[in-house]
């Protein structure tokens, strides 16, 4: 087995052996050249798995080869044995573990990263062993390397038994032992953690222990608590670990085990060791406030963490501890100290932001409990959460001007999610704090107001106030104008605020005058761009009827803005939608009397742009203007909205009766013919033809049957572009209409002109190569699957002729997917063809499946002809139920592809 067979190919064994393998090596490590790279490594990869590997890996681990090579040779040896076990005979699994243990002594004072790879090689051989062949297989390993004639010094042969008992648990945890034999090797290894902790603890409390020693049983614990080791045969382990937090050299593989020990979900089990670490977690306290005060931030980081695991993980289970209430809200404290760290985050401090999901757990454990309970709770916890409030308003802070501008724009993002965060956090717990929150804030501004030396600690209060009908909102609108709004981030949270008050903004819109001003005097300022746009699109979507007094002024500010070119191109757009919002709720006369205003500087600009020749600067520019104007259409609806009132009679608000075309479609008849010119120039390029087409797909969406003044005349336009220059963009708008309107008689004759032309056009771009063109095969796809082609099999005729003379043809090319030439993700689809078929043309369906599963090996030949019977009488017995043909469907494609009852079936 360990040696080259006769038949071994002369290049495999002159490669691995002689001289090029070694360049080989040396050419993956070493060359430069990333393509000479990429060929060595394949062909090392290829003899890493051939036969011969058994032979040359021991060879590339002789002594005189350099570490790169004998990690090589090692890695072979680990691939072997993980993959290929089979190939070794039972006979040979002593000698294998006997040449490994040998190696692992060698290198035990040699290379470290040869030393690792070999372990692992040795502990794949325990997983695929024991517990039949090997039993007491991790004891063993301890035995051999305390022997004093292992070869290596006592501190090598330590370290590498820590390196093997280290590996082995982590292999275990992505080896391909299958499940049965998964369970069986973990309850095996767990068994073995007897044979392990007394070791580690010997280890780690030893004063002449070195400093390597130590931090390699920190790493060995870690690992082995992934093997659901129970905690309380760990727990004097774990408090060990406490012990050796004060070393600065171990502090980070210490609070790495212990929150590992912690955090693992079986803990919550063993409820009087977890009862133990609450004093060995809130005896750090002192080391905490030390590094804080000290600016040590790796160190109060890594506290903070482990008590947040053990309070995040285990808050309902210390909650139910009744008799050791004290010594979990000293615990909830002393998480509450690490949120409010002093200092900006992420600059001073990076803690803060770790605590902040265990509020989250806290309040949901205690809010879980019955009403009794809860309430004595949140007798104890109610005033904890007043004072996280007090806190995290606080976090959210900005620094001063001077100190905000030195940030980076990475710690500038960082500090804005953290913000969003806090924000989030606050939100959640009004819904325990309730209406008393929101007083307690209302105070707070109340008083900062009146501060006139404090003018901006307030800035993250509004921000995160809940925007339910509350008596503290009238009072918070009418503070709001008197803010002294010093600096942007101030006025931004302004806006913001306002902008989360549009809503309620709707329901008492005699406020609106408080504010408004506000919102059209921020939008001339483009540090505010984000904050005002997106609160006046907000109060023109929820109060656009009460702003009709309004209008003039804001659709004025609002041109101006635009004309100065203030805003980026993504506000533009919300401004125009705003705008949309706003001109839906006014007289048709009125809205068109805008709309020209509005309207026209861009339509000239357009008819300028129309006749330049094509170039970079210009296309930006039409892109621009017709995003606006399809932003424009987006929103501007000026249908009537049947809403009715809570007594059922319809609400005072109403649109305005239409008279006339809809003003949408009296804008695109005038600008068509411009429309028009501009795609006779730009037909080749796709982002240009989109723009053109969001324009009218938009404004259908909105208008719907409001729009049939243009079907006829965009059909036509459609049909010449697609014929032109086929775009996906095209498609998508095609299918829009086809969906809309081909149902209305009147309407159907240039739908089904437009649909069959751009079906030839598509039909002769997938003879050429339909690769080339992967939006338009997805667009066109989903044109068909509006056309819904089965559905109509027996009302027309064409339909009925096409599926009788395809349609087997259809039915074999889905089985041939099910049967596994299509990836089993796809699989729902094509069950979805089979329904169809079984509900519209079940006897053609009945007598095709029977043809088709006639031949042998077909779909696949991991079926028999029973199988493929019980099939087809369950497809054709479902008339109604979808989902069940999914299931069958998914249960078939398993048996074809040779997966069914297998682990690999059972995440499907």
């Amino acid at each position: 087995m360990f040696s080259v067979q006769d038949n071994c190919p002369n290049h495999y064994a002159t490669y691995c052996l002689g001289k090029e393998g070694g360049e080989a090596l040396h050419q993956l490590y070493y060359d430069p050249d990333i393509e000479n790279k990429n060929v060595a490594q394949k062909w090392l990869m290829q003899a890493q798995v051939s036969p011969q590997a058994w032979q040359f890996c021991w060879a590339l681990l002789s002594p005189e080869k350099v570490p790169e090579i004998q990690y090589f040779g090692a890695s072979a040896l680990h691939t072997k044995i993980s993959r290929y076990w089979g190939d070794i005979p039972a006979e040979q699994y002593d000698s294998l573990k006997t040449q490994l243990f040998a190696q692992i002594a060698h290198f035990a004072s040699g290379s470290k990263m040869v030393l690792t790879r070999l372990c692992v090689a040795l502990a794949s051989l325990a997983l695929n062993v024991m517990p039949d062949l090997w039993p007491g297989a991790v004891a063993e390993m301890v035995r051999a390397f305390q022997e004093e004639g292992v070869g290596a010094d006592g501190r090598a042969r330590c370290l590498a038994l820590l390196e093997l008992l280290t590996v082995l648990p982590e292999e275990f945890q992505t080896s391909r032992l299958p499940q049965a034999r998964k369970g069986r090797v973990r309850e095996a290894l767990a068994a073995e953690w007897a044979s392990v902790c007394p070791l580690l603890r010997q280890l780690l409390r030893q004063p002449e222990s070195p400093g390597t020693v130590k931090a390699r049983v920190l790493k060995c614990l870690s690992s082995w608590v992934l093997l659901d080791v129970p905690l309380s045969e760990s727990e004097a382990l774990v408090e060990d670990c406490f012990a050796v937090l004060t070393d600065p050299e171990l502090f980070d593989a210490a609070v790495e085990a212990i929150v590992n020990a912690i955090s693992h979900p079986d803990a919550q089990r063993h409820v009087s060791s977890l009862l133990k670490l609450v004093p060995q977690v809130l005896q750090r306290q002192d080391q905490l406030r030390e590094a804080v005060q000290s600016g040590d931030m790796e160190t109060s980081h890594g506290i903070c963490r482990i008590a947040v695991a053990l309070g995040e993980n285990h808050s309902r289970v210390l909650l139910d501890q009744v008799e050791n209430w004290h010594s979990f809200l000293a615990l909830v404290n002393m998480i509450m100290f690490c949120t409010g760290i002093p200092g900006h985050y992420p600059v001073n401090e990076t803690t803060s932001s770790l605590t902040l999901t265990f509020w989250y757990t806290l309040q949901d454990d205690i809010m879980s409990f019955d009403m009794e309970k809860q309430a004595a709770y949140l007798q104890v916890y109610r005033p904890v959460y007043f004072q996280l409030v007090d806190v995290l308003l606080h976090k959210a802070q900005f620094p001063t001007e001077e100190e905000y501008v030195s940030w980076s724009s990475d710690e500038k993002e960082q500090f804005r999610i953290y913000r969003v965060d806090i924000s989030d956090t606050l939100m959640y717990v009004y819904e325990m704090l309730g209406a008393e929150l929101l007083s307690s804030l209302y105070d707070k501004l109340g008083r900062v107001l009146t501060n006139a030396e404090q003018p901006t600690p307030w800035q993250s209060i509004a921000e995160t106030i809940d925007v339910s009908y509350s008596d503290v909102i009238p009072g918070l609108i009418g503070f709001i104008p008197r803010i002294n709004v010093n600096n942007v981030q101030l006025a931004d949270t302004v806006m913001f605020t306002i902008g989360a008050l549009a809503e309620w903004l709707s329901d008492h819109p005699v406020m609106l005058s408080s504010v408004l001003p506000m919102v059209l005097q921020a939008l001339g300022n483009p540090d505010l761009s984000v904050s005002s746009v997106s609160t006046l699109k907000k109060i023109c979507r929820e109060c656009k009827y009460d702003l009709i007094p309004y209008a003039a002024n804001i659709v004025a500010v609002s041109q101006e803005v635009l004309m100065k070119q203030i805003h980026k191109s993504s506000q533009c757009m919300w401004l125009m939608q705003a705008l949309g919002f706003l001109l839906s709720a006014l007289p048709v006369e009125e809205i068109l009397q805008n709309l020209h205003s509005l309207i026209t500087p861009y339509i000239q600009q357009l008819e300028k742009l129309a006749d330049e020749t094509p170039n970079p600067s210009n296309k930006v520019a039409i892109i621009h203007i017709l995003g606006l104007l399809s932003n424009l259409f987006t929103t501007l609806d000026i249908s009537k909205k049947e809403e009715q009132s809570e007594e059922g009679v319809p609400p005072v608000k109403t649109s305005p009766s239409q008279l006339g075309p809809n003003p949408v479609v009296v804008v695109l008849q005038q600008v068509f013919a411009l429309i028009h010119t501009i795609l006779s120039k730009w037909l080749n390029d796709s982002q240009v033809v989109e723009a053109v087409c969001a324009i009218f797909e938009k404004s259908v969406k909105t208008l719907l049957s409001d729009f049939a003044p243009m079907v006829s005349q965009l059909s036509e336009m459609l049909g010449r572009m697609y014929s032109t220059v086929p775009q996906a963009s095209a498609l998508e708008l095609t299918r829009l209409m086809v969906h809309i309107f081909a149902s209305e008689p009147e309407h159907f004759p240039p739908i089904k002109t437009l649909f069959e032309l751009v079906t030839s056009v598509t039909l002769s771009i997938f003879q050429q190569g339909p690769r080339d063109h992967p939006d338009i095969v997805d667009s066109f796809m989903q044109l068909q699957a509006q056309a819904e082609l089965l559905p109509h099999c027996g009302d027309v005729p064409a339909v009925g002729q096409v599926v009788q003379e395809d349609g087997k043809l259809l039915l074999k090319a889905v089985l041939k997917a099910i049967g596994g030439q299509s990836p089993r993700s796809l699989m729902e689809q094509f069950a979805e063809v089979l329904f169809c078929l079984n509900k519209h043309c079940p006897t053609l369906l009945a007598m095709w499946l029977k043809e088709a599963l006639q031949p042998p090996d077909f779909p696949s030949p991991h079926v028999s002809a029973e199988q493929k019977d019980n099939f087809a009488e369950q497809i054709l017995r479902e008339h109604v139920n979808k989902r069940r043909v999914k299931e069958i469907v998914k249960e078939f494609t398993l048996v074809c592809r040779g997966l069914h009852g297998t682990e690999y079936a059972a995440g499907y």
